[in-house]
């Protein structure tokens, strides 16, 4: 092992790491904005929006990132009067929107599933009892289900994030120069692959590494056993009387 060659590839493949953070930031945003009406189809007792939600579940679950990108990229070809009819071609003919579509939709279909069974999750008592005080279904949804549900699935959540950083390495099949592009790039040049994918592999273990901490730091923020000890810590350094030192009044 060469480790000239290691500390040479190091400042390359960092100087692909933004784009690598970029691609991860943009295809799970447009995913989860894809996967909550996907749930919320899936949970629908009509079987038209019910079905047409499965269906794209299923397709996307069901077949191979890399075929989806290449089905995308390459295949979009097949149809280019139609994209130039529709002005969508200029989007199609660039290899980041491709992989950004790919990557987003493969997201989209995971993570609809985590929401979906987030939402499922909500007890039905916390719904009834914001029915029985005068809420009507979307401040339910908005204020009591969707947030519970967010609870619920931020665990599997956090590892389909994890999942699509490194799925976002497949997007260097299609030209894109991230990591794993740069990587290639370099190997063909200094046919050194295991000192360099050390290097790439390294990097993703740092960003997925620094993921699953904010997970981890998320997960307490919203879990109310951890939020109550400072909450008391609060109301002792304000004055107020606290659970634990108030004064039991002995009954009459």
């Amino acid at each position: 092992m060469n480790l000239d060659a290691i500390v040479s590839a190091f400042p390359q493949l960092l100087a692909g790491l933004p784009t690598t953070l970029l691609l991860v930031a943009v295809a799970v945003t447009c995913g989860f904005l894809v996967a909550v009406p996907v749930a919320l189809m899936r949970l629908s007792t009509n079987p038209l929006p019910s079905g047409l939600a499965f269906a794209f579940v299923y397709v996307f679950r069901s077949t191979p990132l890399l075929v989806q990108i290449f089905l995308i990229y390459y295949g979009s070809g097949q149809f280019r009067h139609f994209f130039e009819q529709v002005g969508l071609w200029v989007l199609f003919r660039d290899a980041w929107f491709c992989a950004l579509l790919a990557l987003a939709l493969n997201n989209g279909a995971y993570a609809a599933e985590i929401i979906r069974g987030g939402i499922m999750s909500v007890p039905k008592g916390m719904v009834e009892a914001g029915k029985a005080v005068g809420m009507s279904g979307v401040q339910v949804f908005k204020r009591i289900t969707f947030p519970l549900a967010l609870r619920q699935a931020l665990p599997a959540y956090g590892n389909e994030v994890i999942l699509m950083v490194k799925a976002s390495s497949l997007a260097s099949t299609i030209t894109i120069l991230e990591i794993t592009g740069i990587a290639k790039k370099i190997i063909a040049s200094t046919f050194r692959p295991v000192e360099v994918f050390i290097v790439a592999g390294a990097l993703y273990l740092l960003v997925n590494f620094v993921i699953t901490r904010v997970i981890v730091l998320l997960e307490r923020r919203l879990d109310p056993l951890h939020r109550r000890p400072k909450e008391g810590a609060l109301l002792e350094r304000t004055g107020a009387p606290t659970p634990a030192t108030a004064e039991v009044k002995p009954r009459a």
